[in-house]
Formats: structure tokens, sequence, C-alpha cells
């Protein structure tokens, strides 16, 4: 229990706006362990840190962050649709590494699109990668995109990489990618499916698991008793609360 390291989910998201410079730093306030953070590209192929599919908590329904050059992003409020926070434009995720890197440990989850073609899946993979090899240690890269991790397997074969499991998805699902796939650091899984025979699975591999995102006090318990290595939370407080004591 002790050892299960809690992460930030976009940094302290109930406290400021999530993957924001102040999100960050707030979520540092705690003990943390490390933040969960998400990559995506501007249309000039800047990877900047954003979780939605689109941008409508700007009051942009509809647009993408990949409809917009890195210099309009950066024009944009991102902190916006959180109440009374100061404006926030967007961060990119090399000013992500640079400034927090070295304070605690980090998850980058690189977000692929299906409107996006592979050259962009590719070029997103090979920045995230770039930049997160110059921290060294304790920095993952995680997806749902499986054949994303393969292209980085491919260029960065020592580096840890992480699948993110969908609730759908069983511990035979499971089974079947850590089977195929032994170059996995490990897996990431919704807290809805995280049981026993899953934790099993994943220490009988010698591999690690995270899962996300634990807020209720069942949730962060049950993680924790099955002694998750990552526990990803919006509520890195309770969570660290709760494992201390």
């Amino acid at each position: 229990m002790s050892k299960t390291a809690i992460y930030a989910h976009r940094g302290a998201n109930r406290e400021a706006s999530e993957n924001t410079r102040a999100a960050f730093e707030r979520a540092l306030t705690y003990p943390i362990d490390g933040i969960e953070t998400d990559v995506q590209l501007s249309r000039d192929e800047v990877a900047v840190l954003w979780h939605d599919r689109d941008l409508k908590k700007l009051g942009l329904p509809g647009k993408r962050i990949d409809d917009y050059d890195f210099h309009q992003l950066k024009e944009m409020d991102f902190a916006a649709h959180f109440s009374g926070a100061q404006p926030e434009c967007v961060v990119t995720l090399r000013e992500f590494i640079e400034n927090f890197g070295a304070r605690c440990g980090l998850l980058l989850e690189i977000k692929n699109r299906s409107w996006e073609d592979v050259a962009r899946h590719e070029m997103k993979v090979r920045q995230t990668l770039a930049l997160a090899e110059s921290v060294g240690e304790g920095v993952l890269v995680s997806s749902f995109n499986l054949n994303s991790l393969i292209y980085a397997h491919g260029i960065a074969p020592d580096f840890p990489l992480v699948l993110n499991l969908e609730p759908e998805h069983t511990v035979n699902d499971a089974r079947r990618a850590l089977d195929a796939h032994p170059f996995l650091h490990g897996l990431c899984v919704e807290v809805s499916t995280l049981d026993t025979d899953m934790v099993e699975l994943v220490r009988e591999r010698n591999r690690s698991i995270a899962v996300y995102t634990c807020n209720t006090d069942a949730e962060i318990e049950r993680a924790l008793m099955l002694g998750v290595d990552i526990l990803i939370s919006d509520v890195p407080q309770k969570a660290l609360q709760m494992r201390d004591r």
C-alpha cells in the first residue's frame, strides 16, 4: 500500500484549470509522486497539453487543437472554463518537461485521434520520446493506441511504454496484449476493471499497473489494497491521506 505512487490527473484539476501551469503548480503543493498529462499536436506540429477531442471548454465547439497553429493557440485562454481562474495560455510539452520533469514523476499520455493520419501519430510519438528522454528516469509514456506504442518501441526499445485500456477491456484483453507485446512496461486500466485477476496477471508478467481515475473513497481504497504501482486521481490530496494513514 505504501508503495503506491499518487499521480495528479492533469494536475490539481479541481483547484485550477486542467493541464495548465496553475494546475501543475497547485498539485505540487501536495507531496504527490507524479503528474499525468495529455499530449496533442497543433496544426503546425507543436506538441501541446490538452485532453479533450474538441475545444468546447474554450467556447469553440466543433473546433480542435489541430485546427490551429501554435501562435493562435497561445492567444487563447485555456483557463476560461474554470470559474475565477486567471487567464492561461496553452502549455507546450517542452515547457512542461523543462519545468516539472525534475520535480516529480511524469506520465505522458499521447492522444492519437481517428481523423489524424499516421504521419501525425508518428510525429507526436517522436516529439514526446525526444523530450521525455531528456529527463532520464521518472517519465513514462502511455497511449490507448497500441500501434503508436509499437512505433515508439521501434524508436526507443528501452523506454518504458504503458498501454492504456478502455473500460470495456477485460483481463483477457490485457493478457493478449501482454503476451503479444512483451516490450510493454505495463498497463493503465480503468478503475471499474481493477480487480485481483487483473493485478495478478500483471504481476505474473513482472509488469507494472496503473489505474485511472480513482476519486471516491471506495475506488482509492481498492486501488491501494490491491497494491497498484500508480494511482491517478482528480483528488490526489485525498489519495495521499488514505495511502499514508
